[in-house]
């Protein structure tokens, strides 16, 4: 399994705004998606920033998604965005939602 985080610096005011376009937009798209499993956002308590992280079967979907779909995701959150996202990429090595075979490293 293989994940995407997403660092985003929230303009003033927005967080219902932000929550409404992921829940409303984005999901939907992420959804279509082939090899899409999940998607988890949080927000700061002082709604200055948000982090989402989307888990994928693999890092060949999480890339497709990233040179096809993503360029969309920037555009339908750039109403509640300041700044460019930072977007990190992990390999999945545990969890309790989803049945992860745990990465051994020797």
């Amino acid at each position: 399994m293989f994940a995407r985080s997403v660092s985003i610096r929230l303009k003033a005011n927005s967080t219902g705004q932000f929550a409404r376009t992921i829940e409303n937009e984005i999901i939907p798209l992420l959804r279509k998606q082939k090899g899409f499993q999940d998607e988890v956002t949080f927000v700061a308590s002082d709604g200055t920033e948000a982090v989402a992280i989307s888990l994928w079967d693999n890092k060949e979907n999480a890339e497709t998604y990233n040179r096809g779909i993503y360029p969309e995701v920037l555009k339908s959150l750039a109403k509640v965005v300041d700044g460019t996202p930072q977007v990190r990429t992990y390999e999945v090595s545990n969890s309790t939602f989803h049945k992860v075979a745990a990465y051994a490293a020797v």
